[in-house]
């Protein structure tokens, strides 16, 4: 396959997972990256003598065990694996994240366990069925009960995609939350229980020991090793498939670049892409795109004068009180105890891109951080260092009620297009973790031909499984 030539879009996860297998083949392969920096939203950047990710990420062990296998290979032992220690507030009380059997018993409201107890008994009882069609909130409601669902799902859905729970599709409440049964729920929390892995991985994760963008920089170096062309701080023009090749352009230091490929690998936002393609999609694929919401998120990270803020890698917050809908320290995530005297608070705050929250300045974003800990009985006690806001534009798909239709009007479209293939967790419109955006990475790879063409039966029966992939947290 030595003849066959690649360009990539997007150097995130997904797009060097590709580079890499790509050439490792021997295929030639380019790919174009917007930013100055390779990861995407998985990646770190240091910040106050602290390696910092761009929010909070974990890799699981539900990971596809070939997909798990090759980070270790490419991380060796900087690839830690580390245990689960979170706390959430709920009805002002913290337990610990994941949900602990003692902490449910012990330390929840009485409200709180009383109605859990209650919405159990209640499963018991015949109910009616019911002809409205099926929601976020309605799935939910029935499979964990009113109580999770008026307390955690329901106000943490409204902070996270800014919608309320009945105008987001049932789709959302299937991809997006594990246990998607009060039974199954409670049976993950007992000793031997199964979540998602083995038993013997219950409440670890894997975390490399520079960040969780050490992923995406090491499978940067190991594709560069193996011979693929990796250009940072591009600007995709076009992607012209009027020829028997396609033909991307692209803007980098001023100059205009072109080259001819067999297939152009997408990982950027596919609502993006169908915008580059030429000839123009017709009016009712575009009018789809335009549809497609994405859900914006500020990354607010404080730099404080002490060694550690608490001993919890992160903190959760449903409550509406709250602008932040979680708080991790980076340093606990590996537990490195460098550099000492400091640490790095990263507060999460969903919003929308142009809103009000998006043009506070740092300072603002700051002032609301260290309010809302303070009212969380977290005050910031020492000297605040430096403050810098993160602004990301595409953080979460918001899957509306009917927004499969949209993206379904996009997709047949890509679909028939030959010389490209749109994947990864933008590509797909997906809420996916990495370990999922590698899988996809590894399917485009397998799926082209030695012809330069793409399997589409074979790409279709791997479509199926990405249907089945559930987001961990």
């Amino acid at each position: 396959m030595s003849e066959t030539r690649i360009v990539v879009l997007g150097a995130g996860p997904a797009g060097l997972a590709a580079a890499l297998e790509l050439a490792e083949r021997g295929v030639s392969t380019r790919v174009l990256e917007r930013q100055d920096r390779v990861g995407g939203n998985a990646g770190s950047f240091e910040f106050a003598g602290v390696r910092v990710d761009y929010g909070s990420h974990r890799l699981h062990p539900a990971a596809d065990p070939e997909i798990l296998e090759r980070l270790r290979q490419l991380l060796g032992d900087d690839l830690l694996s580390r245990p689960r220690h979170g706390r959430i507030r709920l009805m002002g009380r913290w337990l610990h994240f994941p949900l602990r059997p003692a902490d449910l018993a012990l330390r929840a409201h009485p409200r709180f366990a009383l109605g859990v107890g209650l919405d159990l008994a209640g499963k018991l009882l015949p109910r009616a069925g019911s002809d409205a069609p099926e929601s976020f909130a309605s799935v939910l409601r029935r499979g964990l009960g009113a109580t999770i669902c008026r307390e955690f799902y329901f106000p943490y859905a409204r902070k996270i995609w800014g919608v309320e729970p009945q105008a987001l599709s049932a789709i959302q409440a299937r991809k997006r939350v594990s246990a998607g049964s009060l039974g199954k729920m409670l049976r993950r929390l007992l000793p031997g229980g199964t979540g998602s892995g083995a038993a013997n991985t219950k409440g670890i994760f894997y975390y490399p020991r520079r960040g969780y963008g050490q992923i995406s920089e090491t499978l940067h170096q190991a594709a560069l090793a193996a011979g693929a062309d990796v250009e940072l701080t591009t600007q995709v023009e076009r992607v012209d498939l009027t020829g028997s090749r396609p033909r991307v352009s692209w803007l980098r230091d001023g100059q205009h670049h072109e080259a001819e490929a067999d297939q152009v690998f997408s990982t950027i936002p596919v609502s993006v892409l169908a915008r580059l393609i030429e000839p123009q999609a017709p009016e009712s694929v575009r009018a789809a795109s335009d549809a497609l919401e994405f859900r914006a998120m500020i990354l607010v990270y404080l730099a404080l004068e002490q060694d550690r803020f608490t001993e919890f890698d992160a903190h959760y917050f449903p409550e509406a009180e709250f602008p932040f809908s979680r708080v991790s320290e980076p340093k606990n995530y590996a537990a490195l105890p460098e550099p000492r005297g400091r640490t790095v608070l990263c507060a999460e705050i969903p919003c929308q891109r142009g809103d009000a929250l998006w043009a506070l300045s740092d300072e603002e974003l700051s002032l609301r951080v260290r309010n809302g800990l303070e009212r969380a009985g977290l005050p910031v006690r020492s000297e605040v260092g430096a403050v810098v806001a993160k602004r990301i534009p595409f953080a979460y798909p918001i899957y509306r009620t009917g927004y499969d239709v949209h993206f379904g009007a996009i997709d047949r479209w890509l679909d028939e297009r030959r010389g490209v293939l749109s994947f990864g967790r933008q590509g797909l419109y997906a809420h996916d973790n990495t370990h999922h955006a590698m899988f996809m990475a590894r399917s485009a790879v397998r799926c082209l031909r030695a012809d330069g063409s793409i399997d589409r039966d074979a790409w279709h029966a791997e479509r199926a499984i990405f249907e089945t992939h559930v987001v961990e947290d």
